[in-house]
């Protein structure tokens, strides 16, 4: 282990020091709360655009949106794939926002890895050992997802298989876990994410977008997430909710993230966070 070792081990610690991890011009963890948002999956340019501009205005820190989907039905839409790539690289220009992408596969990493300025591990594939191997030998900051049915100790151990390759840029992400409740898409493992916080030396975000499926209740598990001292949230963001290709019933319009970044102000400023 590099660093830092597993509690329940002999040499466990429980107060561990959160190094922040640099996406493109903007420093994750430490004193700012960053702010990812932007649609599951892009579908147009002009779709795109028009989130970036908006959630740049209302201060986003990075930007997140899908060119590689992993679905759970296989009819449905899977990305627009490298042709979506084309769009990234208008948006990182016009912003000057790092671009978050998710890797669904190792021959996806040399495609990605020049384009976009961290590469996301989606839930299902926190447990593809072959991957995260592979992206451990990259320099590509990683932005690792809770599988929906791991076990925290599961979720270090997974980024341990990307600091072996010698890649130590890694931010955590929880984004819900699968229980028996029905009436959200996941449950919000918020206990689990400030563990993982105090237990390993990787910043910690939250996707309450995932993890509630319902966008009513997406503002306040951000209000939580920054109450209880996590380093920020990935939460996502369409122009047409009702309209969108992939998960449309989950997504903030822009004047829902205007809102949330407005609630979130006063909340990050009374824990000493910009």
């Amino acid at each position: 282990m590099l660093g830092w070792m597993l509690p329940g081990s002999a040499d466990a610690t429980t107060a561990v020091s959160t190094k922040p991890v640099q996406v493109g011009p903007t420093p994750v963890g430490g004193s700012r709360f960053t702010l990812v948002a932007g649609p599951c999956t892009i579908e147009t340019r002009e779709q795109l655009l028009t989130v970036a501009r908006r959630v740049r205005l209302d201060g986003a820190s990075a930007l997140r949106g899908g060119v590689f989907k992993m679905r759970t039905d296989p009819r449905s839409f899977q990305g627009l794939g490298p042709a979506a790539l084309e769009f990234v690289d208008e948006v990182r220009r016009e912003t000057g926002l790092p671009f978050i992408v998710e890797v669904t596969a190792p021959e996806q990493i040399d495609v990605l890895a020049g384009r976009v300025d961290a590469l996301q591990v989606g839930s299902r594939n926190m447990h593809n050992y072959y991957l995260l191997k592979e992206l451990g030998r990259t320099r590509v900051p990683i932005l690792l997802k809770r599988g929906l049915a791991a076990q925290l100790r599961e979720w270090l151990l997974a980024a341990e298989y990307i600091l072996a390759g010698g890649n130590e840029a890694i931010i955590l992400c929880e984004r819900g876990i699968r229980t028996f409740e029905p009436e959200t898409r996941n449950t919000l493992d918020l206990a689990g994410a400030v563990w993982a916080r105090h237990h390993s030396p990787f910043p910690v975000l939250v996707d309450p977008s995932h993890a509630t499926g319902r966008p009513e209740l997406i503002a306040p598990m951000c209000l939580a997430a920054a109450a209880a001292g996590l380093d920020g949230v990935m939460v996502e963001v369409h122009p047409e909710p009702e309209a969108a290709l992939a998960d449309g019933f989950q997504a903030l319009t822009p004047d829902g993230f205007t809102a949330l970044a407005t609630a979130l102000a006063p909340v990050l400023a009374a824990v000493g966070r910009s």
